[in-house]
């Protein structure tokens, strides 16, 4: 009789994938705090992109992007990428951390690890 072998890789992604029916993201091990990010791969363009869209979208809930403005608590260090992930991050969470809305054109991942540094709190409250 034949074995039906799953690769590990495999199985240890459907386990990490698992979803709720609300869909956000759940891990296997409970946890259920996560951030959206740029991934490191992006190019300045849909970074600017990224930006610009999160940010009016946010403007559309009486939310604003004021963190990433030069006296703003998350200018530091002043990059495209720093600026992108704060505010599609900022997006992601007021949406209510669906999977979906930390896509940006491919250009987004989700991360377990808190990329907050200093003042700058990756928290939606921003």
């Amino acid at each position: 009789m034949a074995k039906s072998i799953v690769s590990l890789p495999i199985l240890c992604l459907l386990l990490l994938l698992s979803f709720n029916s609300g869909g956000l993201l759940k891990l296997a091990n409970g946890q259920d705090k996560t951030w959206c990010v740029a991934k490191p791969s992006s190019n300045d363009t849909a970074l600017a992109s990224n930006i610009n869209f999160a940010c009016s979208q946010l403007g559309t809930l009486g939310l604003s992007c004021n963190m990433i403005q030069q006296a703003g608590i998350c200018y530091y260090p002043s990059t495209l990428i720093n600026h992108a992930s704060v505010v599609m991050n900022y997006y992601y969470q007021a949406l209510g951390r669906h999977t979906w809305n930390c896509d940006f054109g491919g250009s987004a991942l989700i991360t377990i690890s808190d990329p907050s540094y200093g003042s700058c709190q990756y928290g939606w409250e921003m």
